[in-house]
């Protein structure tokens, strides 16, 4: 896939949303033969409160962070709030084969390659 990895949607054109505040998670993605693995940092998230979804090749995530501390911070580094990131998938990706786990306030997604897209080797017979 080289440089066709997965590209970052600011593009609302052709429909209008209204919006509250919401919060830019840290992502980071990696890429193997077999796909990409895509990591977000979503603090205090956890499965009732994340949405997943994919249209027309365009990856959703939202999410509502909840801090499970009651106290007043004495020092803050991260905010907990609404979480949204989109992103263009590229062509490769089998949407129906994406699998997502979230573990201590960290999302994974597999974003795994159609099999026709995966590098493969031809054997060579002879004749």
């Amino acid at each position: 896939m080289g440089q066709k990895e997965i590209s970052v949607s600011n593009n609302n054109k052709g429909r209008e949303e209204t919006r509250d505040f919401f919060i830019r998670p840290a992502v980071d993605i990696f890429e193997t033969e077999q796909g990409l693995t895509l990591m977000a940092d979503l603090p205090g998230v956890t499965k009732e409160d994340l949405q997943i979804d994919i249209d027309r090749g365009l990856l959703t995530v939202q999410a509502k962070g909840k801090s499970h501390v009651q106290c007043d911070p004495v020092r803050r580094e991260f905010l907990h709030g609404n979480y949204y990131r989109q992103f263009q998938l590229p062509d490769e990706i089998d949407a129906d084969k994406i699998a997502a786990d979230v573990k201590d306030g960290v999302l994974t997604l597999l974003l795994p390659k159609a099999e026709a897209a995966k590098p493969r080797r031809i054997e060579i017979t002879t004749s």
